[in-house]
């Protein structure tokens, strides 16, 4: 497939998350399913911290904007805090113009502890994307805590890099249509 710019952004405010671990190992599964080549570039916002909420934003954190806002693909992830998405996640957002995603696919995932809040990714992150202009392809994905095992080997250990695990290439196989209806059809940047 020709090249598509794919972004992957972590609101997880600790570096080194296991949300990042499970986001960057959903990204590529959509990647390959998907048949995008090249590595998803990705914006860990625990990098920006007290920057974020500068008047002015520092350079790191315009041009992660600027990333995020020419990115064709974008998958969006944060832990669930008090059933919803981080606060990090959304001051960061709400540096980006109502609408200015149009012609950007955006996956939303959710890393929650327990299955009541499997609707959240649905009902408050998905809403925010399309507010901003994002086509989003259902479902969100929600990961428990739990099932992080299976997709990701822990923090440290040898060979490090997320591996695919059954309930990523089942959620890749439910968004990857969208995403390659629209690659293809031009309907993104």
């Amino acid at each position: 497939m020709r090249f598509v710019s794919f972004e992957v952004i972590i609101g997880n405010p600790r570096p080194g998350s296991r949300t990042a671990a499970a986001a960057v190992a959903a990204a590529r599964a959509v990647a390959e399913a998907a048949g995008i080549d090249g590595e998803p570039g990705v914006i860990d916002l625990s990098e920006y911290g007290p920057g974020l909420l500068e008047a002015t934003p520092p350079a790191e954190v315009a041009a992660a904007l600027e990333r995020v806002k020419a990115a064709q693909v974008l998958l969006v992830a944060s832990p669930t805090y008090k059933a919803t998405y981080t606060g990090l996640l959304k001051v960061f957002l709400d540096r980006i113009a109502g609408g200015a995603l149009h012609g950007a696919v955006a996956l939303p995932v959710l890393v929650m502890g327990a299955p009541q809040h499997a609707l959240a990714v649905e009902v408050h992150l998905r809403p925010l994307l399309v507010e901003l202009g994002a086509t989003v392809p259902s479902p969100g994905l929600a990961l428990l805590e739990s099932e992080l095992e299976t997709i990701i080997r822990p923090p440290g250990a040898a060979g490090e890099t997320p591996r695919p695990g059954s309930v990523l290439a089942e959620w890749a196989g439910q968004v990857v249509p969208a995403v390659r209806g629209a690659l293809t059809a031009g309907a993104v940047r």
